[in-house]
């Protein structure tokens, strides 16, 4: 019997049928009554049945390294969070908290944090994601409110992507524009500097330069004005325009973007002739030192031409998270207090009475970035980390794992024994995962679905909430007597009605009288309806929503040391920091190293060759990456990806290279525009490991793991003596073949009729492709001369790269079925080999691939 549920991953909230099969297995497929995905998933959420086994699971609280019981480790945290808050105030405790807990994890977090210990001091990783689009939306309706849903994708004749690889990172999303685009044949515009896998279908595609959205959007809105295009009743009778918002400087816009005033033009005709026009923006925009005002800018021009609060129209903030909504709904960032509500002495008021708590935060409390540099300063003293891995995802990481090393208490509840994070934490509880977490959880759209668990808590793993409430009460607060998630959801739901009388828009206290009946069966509901401002009235005092003057600020921190511009951002099949994705083989294989995209005309500049090694230099840090050259990188712009830590890697560690900068507003860091230098790296050696379990660390320069069919693979590089790593295979009989001269050494193990093991090592750099030998690792083992030469004795076809995780079809196999039966249409490919015909997000490679073999 399937199990409703919602996916783990992104913003989009997608629905889930899950299903168990045997004690740790399900199977996974989309839920065609969820209106965020009518049953479709992306890779990710396909392949979630891969990542809820045990291996790597924290099972047991841990006080120092040692298990420990559930009353010791709780009662030590009360102790130790009483005593430093007697000894150093309130303001010396902090949580940091992540898009990945239930809303009634949050819930209880927030209340205890801000009402009862009485500091503002909890803030989410969200604010690494969105939270520029939550200070827009405040300054522009009086509220974060996303004005949109998903339907308006459905009904727009113009969608404009700004910072988003919707293809790869929100694909169920894509396949909704994409069918959006073949039924009535909406246009679609991309502003992205990359040009990405979503640039390449768009029919305009604006590479502009890093970090000036603002310049453009603020031109496209005098555009709109010179040619009529503004809705002057609209702006009467629902908007506030500041004194001097039209005294705007005008600049070259063509000049300052860096790209052609054809173009520049295009777009304008563009959205002159398409007013129903949805503008979909993630963190290409926000995630900038200037990502507010880009969220503003995008606004205003919704705004001022009326594009808001009708069908097919709006600015929609895409999040990155599952549950970055619910934090923000409940107050998880510091910058907020409860259920939309702020730190005025009324709404604090508001809140005490609410909580019939002792005490209240005077204010916002320490955002992300600035929390742990008052760990790192001795300020803050005690740190409760929840479900996120700061000491990889955050700005300057080594600074962060000072501050964590710093800090004299640290907490981290996770559901992984072994993080970057956790290796500095006194106590270790252990948390549930997905699968076994019950609760709610908010999408991009407003859409609040339950989170239900289809497995048993495994050993000792509690849910976050209770462990919370369980501090709570030893530290002598009443208020925290839940004996069940809806309780945690009733006092919530009741919380976002208190005292409203329709100054908020969010108010889901008809769900404040669920019985626990109601709530195990609770359906998919949005708050604010389809759209919140479809009256035209906004949450300001006065009803009317606000244009923001934001202006250009070019940036000026390039240097003759640091030339270029570092882009950070995700992959398509993968999640994070990977504690999660890199236990699925299948999504491994997209891309199995971290990679430094950079042009080919950069490349050649500064001496790189394609497949080689290059070290990657910020005024933070240096990390070594594998070159991929890409033309759709632009010129003195290359790109990373953030998921690598230390327990896969040696390098690509992406986390130590963008500084601290972030939005004077937000707070919100500035991942996507960091002032860098690239140069080779030359090694002596290179060669891969291939192993049944996880392989013990290599002691080299370059080493990166990847989960593969039965086992992992460990490509390698560096220099000294590489017949050292022959320790690194397992104890057993092996065949071996070495030749000094040449720096060779090939040896295998085989047993029971399998490949145990297998490590290649060349001084020359040829190395045998891995497929064919990691599915020895499953297969009945070939001869040894056939494992040592890396091939079997008759060549199988060689299936290249992997285009489709969910199909696991190759760029090879495409192009040969291509060629050989002439399919010319992505659907065509779809029908002979299913690649591209479950999540979609590889169908814009697979277009791609078309476009090559047309050529040929």
């Amino acid at each position: 019997m399937s199990v409703k549920t919602t996916c783990a991953y992104c913003g989009v909230g997608c629905g889930v049928l899950a299903a168990t099969k045997g004690e740790r297995s399900a199977t996974i497929k989309g839920d065609p009554a969820h209106p965020a995905n009518y049953g479709k998933l992306c890779s990710k959420g396909t392949h979630l049945g891969e990542t809820i086994g045990l291996d790597g699971r924290l099972l047991t609280p841990e006080i120092r390294g040692r298990q420990a019981g559930w009353d010791e480790a709780l009662d030590l945290i009360a102790a130790k969070f009483s005593q430093t808050i007697a000894d150093y105030g309130p303001d010396s405790v902090g949580f940091y908290v992540s898009g990945q807990l239930l809303t009634e994890d949050y819930y209880v977090a927030n209340k205890l944090m801000k009402g009862f210990i009485g500091s503002g001091n909890i803030d989410t990783n969200s604010r690494l994601c969105m939270s520029s689009a939550v200070a827009a939306h405040m300054r522009a309706f009086g509220e974060d409110v996303v004005p949109c849903s998903y339907e308006d994708l459905d009904a727009a004749d113009l969608i404009i992507l700004v910072g988003s690889n919707t293809a790869w990172c929100h694909p169920v999303i894509w396949q909704r524009i994409e069918a959006a685009r073949a039924a009535r044949g909406t246009r679609l515009v991309v502003i992205d500097p990359r040009r990405t896998e979503t640039a390449e279908g768009a029919d305009l595609h604006l590479a502009i330069a890093p970090d000036t959205d603002i310049a453009l959007f603020n031109d496209l809105l005098n555009e709109m004005r010179s040619r009529w295009m503004l809705d002057g009743r609209y702006l009467a009778a629902h908007v506030e325009v500041p004194a001097g918002f039209w005294d705007m400087p005008k600049l070259d816009v063509a000049k300052v973007c860096d790209i052609a005033p054809a173009d520049l033009e295009a777009f304008y005709d563009l959205f002159t002739a398409h007013p129903r026009t949805v503008t979909l923006f993630s963190q290409g925009a926000n995630q900038s030192t200037q990502g507010t005002d880009k969220g503003n800018a995008i606004i205003n021009v919704h705004l001022a031409t009326g594009r808001i609060g009708k069908p097919g129209t709006g600015p929609v903030s895409i999040t990155g998270q599952p549950n970055a909504m619910g934090g923000r709904e409940v107050g998880g960032l510091a910058t907020t207090l409860a259920a939309h509500m702020g730190f005025s002495p009324e709404e604090r008021d508001r809140a005490q009475r609410f909580w019939q708590s002792p005490t209240i935060c005077t204010g916002p409390g320490l955002k992300a970035v600035e929390m742990f540099e008052a760990a790192a300063a001795g300020k803050l003293r005690a740190l409760w980390v929840m479900a996120t891995n700061p000491a990889v995802s955050m700005p300057d990481a080594r600074t962060v794992r000072i501050a964590l090393a710093n800090c004299p208490f640290v907490v981290v509840s996770d559901c992984i024994a072994r993080t970057d994070t956790s290796l500095y934490a006194n106590v270790k509880l252990p948390a549930l995962g997905w699968g076994e977490k019950d609760g709610t959880v908010t999408n991009s759209e407003r859409v609040i679905s339950r989170q239900r668990a289809f497995l048993d808590a495994p050993g000792d793993a509690k849910p976050d909430w209770w462990a919370l409430a369980q501090v709570a009460k030893r530290m002598g607060f009443s208020g925290f007597d839940y004996a069940h998630q809806a309780d945690i959801f009733r006092e919530y739901a009741a919380m976002t009605a208190f005292e409203n009388d329709g100054s908020r828009k969010l108010d889901i206290g008809a769900r404040a009288v669920l019985s626990n009946a109601d709530y195990d069966a609770l359906e998919p509901f949005q708050w604010g309806g389809v759209s919140p401002y479809a009256d035209g009235r906004f949450t300001h005092p006065d009803g009317k929503a606000r244009l923001v003057p934001v202006r250009h600020a070019p940036r000026d921190d390039a240097t003759r040391l640091l030339p270029l511009r570092l882009n950070t951002g995700r992959y398509r099949d993968q999640w994070h920091t990977m504690t999660r994705t890199g236990l699925s083989a299948k999504l491994s294989q997209h891309r199995r190293e971290p990679l430094i995209e950079v042009h080919p005309t950069t490349a050649r500049r500064y001496g790189l060759s394609d497949g080689g090694l290059a070290r990657v230099t910020t005024a933070s840090g240096a990390s070594i990456y594998r070159v991929a050259l890409h033309d759709g990188q632009r010129r003195g712009d290359i790109f990373a990806p953030m998921h690598w830590s230390d327990q896969t890697s040696t390098e690509g560690r992406t986390g130590l290279l963008p500084a601290k900068a972030r939005d004077p507003i937000s707070g919100q860091p500035g991942f996507k525009n960091t002032p860098a230098t690239i140069a080779p790296v030359k090694t002596q050696w290179s060669g891969f490991l291939i192993t049944r379990g996880p392989p013990s660390v290599p002691d080299c320069l370059y080493w990166t793991r990847v989960k593969v069919g039965q086992g992992w693979l460990t490509e390698l590089a560096g220099s000294g003596d590489s017949a050292s790593l022959l320790k690194l295979l397992p104890a057993g009989e092996r065949a071996e073949l070495r030749d000094a001269k040449r720096g060779i050494i090939r040896a295998a193990l085989v047993k029971d009729g399998q490949l145990s093991a297998a490590l290649f090592i060349s001084r020359e750099g040829t190395l045998p492709p891995r497929d064919w030998l990691i599915a020895q690792l499953a297969d009945e083992a070939a001869s040894t001369m056939e494992l040592l030469a890396g091939r079997p004795a008759t060549p199988a076809p060689d299936r290249g790269p992997i285009v489709c995780a969910c199909f696991d079809v190759g760029m090879r196999t495409i192009l040969d079925a291509i060629r050989d039966q002439a399919l010319t249409s992505v659907e065509a490919v779809g029908a002979a080999l299913n690649a591209g015909t479950n999540c979609g997000s590889c169908r814009p490679a697979i277009a791609g691939l078309l476009g090559e073999a047309a050529l040929t």
